[in-house]
């Protein structure tokens, strides 16, 4: 099986430095490492919220406090990592302030920045590679909200 990793000229050039929060399980405890390292080698300021090994723990523990301070924009962006991504991104969609995608492809991260502004990225470790999984990682941070017909239907996402 063969992956086609295709960006957008907007992708592959966009090159700020950002304030950039992680957390997840023990699940994701090893590619975030990774992820971390990558972020901090681009030049960005990272914050682990933990877990800090990968002994058996609850993402929840983690993922509140992440979604709070990218709630209050003390993070431009959130990255949560557990084994299917899924737990970690209910927990991130509680908050109001907070547009979480599952991404297993680097064509979804982009997509969920393009068109939905997503402040928050789960990933599933255990459904990708550290190399597909640090791509996913690259094309979030890299990609820009799209705006235009875009702003009025994020602009619903949240409840009143």
């Amino acid at each position: 099986m063969s992956i086609v990793v295709i960006f957008t000229f907007q992708t592959i050039f966009n090159t700020k430095t950002m304030k950039i929060a992680l957390g997840g399980d023990h699940a994701g405890f090893d590619l975030k490492v990774n992820v971390i390292k990558k972020l901090k080698a681009e030049g960005h300021e990272v914050k682990d919220f933990g877990p800090f090994s990968a002994e058996s723990c609850d993402y929840p523990d983690y993922v509140h406090p992440l979604a709070q301070a990218v709630e209050k924009k003390e993070f431009d962006f959130g990255i949560v990592i557990c084994g299917s991504g899924n737990g970690v991104n209910m927990v991130a969609n509680k908050y109001q302030g907070i547009r979480s995608g599952l991404c297993w492809e680097p064509s979804l991260a982009e997509m969920t920045r393009l068109h939905n502004d997503a402040n928050v990225l789960a990933v599933p470790a255990r459904y990708v590679s550290e190399e597909i999984g640090l791509a996913i990682v690259d094309a979030f941070v890299k990609t820009d909200f799209e705006g235009g017909r875009h702003n009025n239907r994020v602009n619903k996402i949240a409840c009143k």
